[in-house]
């Protein structure tokens, strides 16, 4: 693959360094972890000032401008092998087609990345040597890695040691399954999408035909 295959590999480490600007850690909800708590002069501050109520929910401006975000955001489609999909994908979902190339930031292309291959053994080898090349920091920058997309290689379910192999994968990075669509074999993309790929169409912003 151009620019993407004999990638020499080196360790990430920005991943280990994130969160350490000497600020308490925080637990879900915002909550500060026993052990870290800021005290006065008179000790932890305990009292609720104000009145309990219920949490304040999202207002409507901020679910719009959620919505929004998620409709411009742009990605680059990177096939990790001949045939995985990214140019049906890249139709289907918008963004950008990158084939086998790395996508340019520099020259307009969107840096964020999903990874494209197909659920068959050799798709899922093309998937796990472009991982490993975001893994050891060794891609090109500009560029980070939001997904893996996994579009069925056949219909039917996978055979097991396949499966296994999508759930090492899906440990590392979040993974979304695109199922085997007859209509796109024969070039019919305008249709409904699979409900399998409701998730991948909010990840896009994708909107129903």
């Amino acid at each position: 693959m151009q620019g993407i295959e004999g990638v020499a590999m080196r360790a990430d480490e920005d991943a280990a360094v994130r969160g350490r600007d000497g600020v308490a850690p925080r637990g879900r909800g915002g909550a500060v972890p026993l052990g870290h708590e800021q005290h006065g002069p008179g000790g932890p501050e305990i009292w609720i000032r104000g009145t309990v109520g219920e949490p304040e929910q999202p207002s409507q401006q901020y679910e719009e401008d959620q919505q929004l975000l998620l409709r411009t955001r742009q990605f680059s489609w990177v096939a990790t092998h001949g045939g995985a999909g990214s140019s049906t994908l890249a139709t289907v979902f918008g963004g950008h087609d990158a084939g086998r190339d790395w996508p340019r930031p520099d020259r307009g292309d969107p840096g964020s990345v999903l990874l494209v291959g197909r659920t068959h053994a050799a798709g899922l080898d093309a998937v796990s040597h472009t991982l490993d090349i975001f893994r050891r920091g060794d891609a090109p920058p500009g560029l980070d890695l939001d997904a893996i997309v996994l579009v069925a290689d056949a219909p039917g379910r996978l055979p097991r040691q396949l499966t296994q192999r999508i759930k090492v994968i899906n440990s590392v990075i979040d993974v979304y399954r695109v199922p085997w669509v007859p209509a796109w074999r024969t070039g019919d993309l305008a249709g409904p999408l699979p409900r399998e790929a409701a998730s991948l169409a909010r990840l896009t912003g994708r909107t129903a035909p």
